[in-house]
């Protein structure tokens, strides 16, 4: 048996993950623990629930001293908050993840190596800043534009680092904009991509901050599960020392998006959209990626859709009671 813990494992990310492993485990057996501020009701059913903050340092040591074999860190402000709140953003989305990778560093000493665990980061494409190629691919430079872009750019640096001294194994996987999420938007920059395809399939307005031919990078919440599930299954020697990988994704304009939604809901449902341009929003999303080639995480097995019709439709099995 493995203890597998996910730290922000409240959110919907971190719920879809939890549930993927209670009905398919990795390996028969693994109990899976989740620490966050909160947890949904009816939520992914699981071994134990922890309420606490990863700014917390005694925290951070409870979690650390069960020896979790498997820990996946999706813990985060979201990229307009980090934006907006300049010091809680680097507060729990780099320094509180130093304190944790310390913290656990102690727990491998104290057993004199005998316990290595393996995390997996939950990055984000923010770490690359314009100006674009045409596609970004596993060689392109990190230029970050946005606040929550450095704080994850300087965290897979500083995971990198400790892997590469041995204290653990473990992966940073770049996720493009997980749509269509299911609930409420969040405070995220990029909540109007799901929105834009939640409110109207919902009977509800929806506002439009940017411009149609606004292009940008998507994967669906079961894929977010995937990547994860997929990671922790890897060698380290996959990596062959970049422990940071691009996952697939769909490319396609806002345009494309309306229309795929017309496609499978009708024009009515579409017409629910409507122009609100935000000029805070905008700025925030042209430096955005817009496209890559994933080379290096298609070729060690990664997988999502290949098309935006493809991400409305899980939406439509998984998350829609409409």
């Amino acid at each position: 048996m493995r203890n597998i813990l996910i730290i922000g494992g409240g959110g919907m990310v971190g719920q879809k993950l939890a549930q993927s492993l209670a009905d398919a485990p990795l390996v028969p057996g693994d109990r899976v623990t989740l620490c966050d501020l909160m947890f949904p009701e009816n939520g992914a059913p699981v071994a134990e629930q922890i309420v606490g903050t990863v700014t917390n340092s005694n925290v951070l040591k409870r979690l650390t001293t069960m020896k979790p074999d498997v820990i996946y860190y999706l813990a985060a402000i979201v990229s307009g908050e980090s934006e907006s709140n300049f010091d809680l953003g680097w507060s729990v989305n780099m320094e509180a993840f130093r304190t944790f990778l310390e913290t656990l560093r102690a727990q491998v000493q104290a057993s004199e190596n005998t316990y290595k665990p393996k995390i997996i980061f939950t990055s984000s494409i923010a770490v690359f800043g314009a100006p674009f190629p045409d596609k970004i691919d596993d060689t392109f430079f990190q230029a970050p534009q946005t606040s929550y872009g450095a704080q994850k750019a300087i965290s897979e640096l500083m995971l990198s680092d400790y892997i590469r001294k041995g204290f653990f194994d473990g992966l940073s996987i770049r996720l493009p904009t997980i749509c269509v999420r299911p609930g409420k938007p969040n405070l995220a920059a990029s909540s109007f991509f799901s929105g834009i395809i939640r409110e109207p399939l919902n009977g509800q307005t929806a506002r439009l901050p940017v411009s149609p031919e606004t292009r940008h990078w998507h994967a669906s919440p079961r894929s977010a599960a995937g990547f994860l599930r997929h990671a922790a299954t890897l060698d380290q020697s996959a990596y062959q020392n970049r422990p940071a990988l691009n996952m697939p994704g769909v490319s396609c304009t806002v345009a494309e998006q309306i229309e795929a939604l017309t496609d499978l809901a009708g024009a009515k449902v579409a017409a629910r959209i409507q122009p609100d341009p935000d000029p805070a929003i905008e700025a925030i999303v042209k430096n955005w990626p817009r496209d890559f080639a994933p080379d290096r995480a298609k070729a060690l097995g990664f997988k999502a859709e290949t098309n935006f019709k493809q991400i409305i439709q899980v939406y439509l099995d998984d998350d829609f009671n409409g």
